[in-house]
């Protein structure tokens, strides 16, 4: 994976967008995992009215987002705990130049010595991209384009479209090369087609980054902003040819496998056999062409498009990937506009947390094996698998008594779920970096070394049979995912610590918390996406047509749901968009209460502070979802975040749930009641 390129397969559907290591300043005693804090709670709130209010409208209100952040809550929370064992981690092997080569301790304390060494970071300004500039200078025709497209494609970001190696989604067995569209500087191809004032003012501002960045590698404000022009107006290209994300979400509409052949007769003007040999793969037998209209396109441009202004985009790619690396006039460059103008941040993150950031990106695995070693004890791994065991006896129930599938579909869901691969905690097998030099001499040459090989390691595996072993997120996430070629749940060690799971804590608090993320991904399986995912995790219509009517039809009502939810502003959720995340929500609140009502806590029904055991699992389950979100930032991910803002991941699902509405007394016709035909059920 390239220095900014997205982390994740693109199969993984986690319960939070984007989370890697999330950072903040609380300290742990401040997020409880055995009780329930009532000076968060707003007794003015009726939980019949809004519960996200009522479990946390006190902290809300008390709370300002650190100017740092563009979110604040549950997650950054227990980032920032993790942040800081990883520095304890950090700062005690940097000191120590004696290890031996090649371990994880030199890997991680050399890295991180270079990224803290900001006086050489400085002084080498933007000298260490300089050659890779002169490079695509050198560019004399399309051929040399050809090998430095590579090259940027290698080390830096996407440019033009990605590139790499994926499951066959139809062979889940074996991996192939896949093309998808990319090359964009923005998040998404709204921001360069829509024109609200908002979005123009945005599309502005990235114009003026632009602009900025290329006169601070020498060029003179005439010839930055015809850069800028022409960089835009051919991302404005890329983004008219891009699939919306909303039609992506259709996995049959991302799969067209084609032979090399077949390619080149679609794009018959990109020389793809140079290409091929320029990033160090020799002639694809099996190519998914996810978008293949976006590669006509691709196919115009490359034939129509002055190699100068080629030149100049490659260029853009290579500096807006490389400022986070660079000295402080690019990264504050960048910043202001990814940071302030889309996610409306007030300042950057100290560096040690940003250098924490880019070696968890690059070699996290060699972060991950210190830090399970350090705080992950046994005892947590073996309540969480016990819990999932639980949910998974829960999940069986209800698809044996789903009123509206049919045996025959039941037959293979449950087939399906008896699949599933169950990971907790750290890879039993981890990843290799034999090969990756790390040292002392410079960050940016650390970072890029790291990216090259990781793209290479991912590009080797063309053509190979799938590790199932793998694993997509690092031990110390903060997320939990489903990967639907694998049919596997994925619980890193990272989120398995209070607020979410607690392994001394009561039932009700765990189930409520972990309990629900854990049956969130299990319900990925058969959400809209996950559902259309056989038993082997290749992609094959295994419902009956009948029961395929009924999942859509219980499915719209989710998407209709949501749809009428504002995020900000006037701004609605998508519905459709964010209409897996919903269903596992509320497939995860079902099956979470299914398994929590087995327990001797909820059998006694003895309250604890003041709460029933199912008052309690409910609380919990709000708690978890504690976040406070930046307008700016909402408004980006109305556009980009397949979830939906937290307030309706809280609110949505219970209004939704009898066992809610009977722990707490919620009659018809209040708020959190849906009735009739606005009522969900799916699983």
């Amino acid at each position: 994976m390239s220095i900014f390129k997205y982390k994740f397969p693109a199969f993984l559907f986690s319960i939070l967008f984007l989370v890697g290591i999330m950072s903040s300043t609380f300290s742990q005693s401040e997020v409880q995992g055995d009780e329930i804090n009532k000076k968060d709670m707003d007794p003015a709130v009726s939980p019949a009215t809004d519960f996200f209010e009522y479990v946390n409208g006190t902290w809300l209100k008390n709370t300002e987002i650190p100017a740092a952040y563009s979110g604040w809550g549950s997650f950054y929370i227990l980032g920032d705990e993790n942040l800081t064992k990883l520095k304890n981690i950090l700062t005690t092997v940097e000191k120590n130049t004696k290890v031996k080569k090649g371990s994880s301790e030199q890997f991680v304390g050399d890295f991180y010595f270079t990224g803290m060494d900001s006086a050489n970071i400085e002084k080498q300004g933007y000298k260490p991209i300089e050659k890779d500039l002169e490079a695509v200078n050198a560019i004399k025709g399309i051929k040399d384009f050809y090998k430095e497209l590579a090259r940027v494609q290698l080390g830096y970001s996407n440019p033009l479209f990605g590139f790499g190696a994926g499951t066959d989604a139809k062979n889940s067995k074996m991996n192939i090369a896949q093309l998808h569209q990319s090359g964009l500087g923005m998040p998404d191809r709204d921001y360069y087609l829509k024109d609200d004032p908002s979005t123009k003012s945005i599309r502005e501002d990235y114009a003026q980054l632009i602009k900025k960045s290329f006169m601070l590698i020498g060029y003179d404000d005439s010839k930055a902003a015809k850069s800028a022009d022409e960089i835009l107006s051919l991302e404005t290209q890329l983004a008219k040819a891009s699939m919306p994300r909303v039609e992506m979400r259709n996995p049959n509409k991302t799969y067209h496998k084609m032979t090399a052949k077949e390619l080149i007769g679609l794009t018959p003007d990109f020389k793809w056999n140079e290409y091929f040999t320029f990033i160090g793969v020799k002639g694809p037998q099996d190519i998914n062409v996810a978008q293949p209209d976006f590669f006509k396109e691709i196919n115009n441009i490359v034939n129509t498009t002055p190699i100068e202004t080629l030149k100049e985009y490659l260029k853009w790619n290579i500096i807006r990937t490389a400022a986070p690396y660079l000295s402080n006039n690019f990264v504050e460059t960048e910043f202001n506009f990814y940071g302030k103008v889309l996610n409306g941040t007030k300042e950057m993150q100290p560096r040690w947390k940003r250098v924490l950031g880019t070696i968890d990106g690059q070699i996290g695995m060699e972060l991950g094996k210190l830090f399970v070693k350090e705080y992950f004890p046994p005892y947590a791994k073996k309540r969480a698998l016990d819990l999932v065991h639980n949910l998974m006896t829960s999940l069986k129930t209800r698809i044996e008594n789903l009123e509206w599938m049919s045996p025959e579909t039941k037959k293979a869901a449950l087939k399906k779920l008896s699949a599933f691969t169950v990971k907790i905690g750290y890879p039993d097998k981890w990843k290799s970096f034999k090969g990756l030099v790390i040292n002392r001499n410079s960050y940016f040459e650390n970072v890029l070394s790291a990216s090259i090989f990781n793209t290479k390691k991912n590009l080797a595996k063309i053509g190979k049979p799938v590790d199932k072993t793998e694993w997509g997120m690092t031990p110390q996430t903060v997320n939990a995912y489903y990967n639907p070629p694998n049919n596997e749940i994925v619980f890193p060690a990272g989120i398995l610590q209070p607020p979410f799971f607690n392994p001394k804590a009561d039932d009700a608090i765990n189930y409520g918390g972990i309990g629900c993320v854990i049956g969130h991904e299990m319900t990925h399986g058969f959400d809209d996406q996950g559902r259309q995912y056989d038993a082997s995790g290749n992609l094959k219509d295994w419902w009956t047509k009948q029961d395929e009517e009924n999942f859509n039809k219980r499915a719209e009502g989710i998407v209709n749901q949501f749809d009428n939810y504002i995020a900000v502003d006037t701004l609605h959720v998508n519905g459709k968009l964010t209409e897996g995340e919903n269903i596992a929500d509320l497939g995860g609140v079902n099956i979470s209460f299914d398994s929590f009502k087995k327990t001797n806590e909820y059998k006694s029904g003895k309250p604890i502070d003041g709460f029933t055991p199912a008052q309690r699992f409910f609380i919990s389950y709000a708690t978890i979802w504690k976040i406070k979100n930046r307008p700016e930032r909402l408004r980006l991910r109305v556009k980009v975040d397949p979830h939906s803002p937290e307030h309706y991941r809280v609110d949505g699902p219970l209004s939704n749930t009898p066992a809610f509405w009977q722990a707490f007394n919620v009659k018809p016709g209040d708020p959190m009641r849906r009735t009739g035909d606005k009522l969900v059920k799916i699983w």
